[in-house]
């Protein structure tokens, strides 16, 4: 792969997660994604409590791509795992949009009226549904901080990394 192919493909994939920034708010592909990862927290950890069982599911959906990225930086798969913190970054704003909902509950939610909202759950039971605002604008900054990054660090890894070469082995 040619460097400018990969710093194109890089460039185009930080454009998709700057426009998502942007956008945070409206329902994404990567969110159906994302989404998965969350409920399945929810599924997983459903036998270690309630309090637990509600917080698992943000915890799964924002661990899930922080540790395939760390996996690929401790592989040295850099451009990867640099692509993998804008994914990070992305959950992160998607998180604060829930969260940001806690007190207005009105974001739709997968099983509709008969579901316990998780961010308004954990808020109250903390006694932190006041600062709801505050934890929104959080976890968002957080997010945009980790887009930043990841974007900065995928165009250099992009513009620096040599291409590989197949392996072939010799006998």
């Amino acid at each position: 792969m040619t460097k400018y192919f990969r710093l194109i493909s890089v460039a185009l994939v930080c454009a998709y997660f700057l426009y998502y920034a942007q956008t945070y708010t409206e329902w994404h592909f990567i969110d159906n994604v994302n989404l998965i990862f969350h409920e399945a927290g929810h599924s997983i950890f459903f036998w270690a409590g309630e309090f637990f069982d509600m917080a698992a599911g943000t915890l799964l959906q924002l661990s899930i791509p922080l540790f395939i990225s760390l996996y690929f930086f401790a592989h040295r798969q850099n451009i990867s795992g640099a692509l993998c913190l804008l994914w990070v970054g992305q959950n992160l704003l998607n998180v604060s949009a829930y969260a940001g909902d806690a007190i207005v509950m009105q974001m739709d939610l997968l099983g509709g009226d008969l579901v316990t909202h998780d961010w308004n759950y954990l808020l109250s039971m903390t006694g932190n549904l006041e600062h709801t605002p505050a934890i929104a604008t959080a976890f968002y900054t957080l997010g945009i901080i980790f887009i930043i990054v990841g974007t900065i660090l995928s165009m250099y890894f992009a513009w620096t990394t040599e291409a590989t070469k197949p392996y072939r082995q010799v006998i």
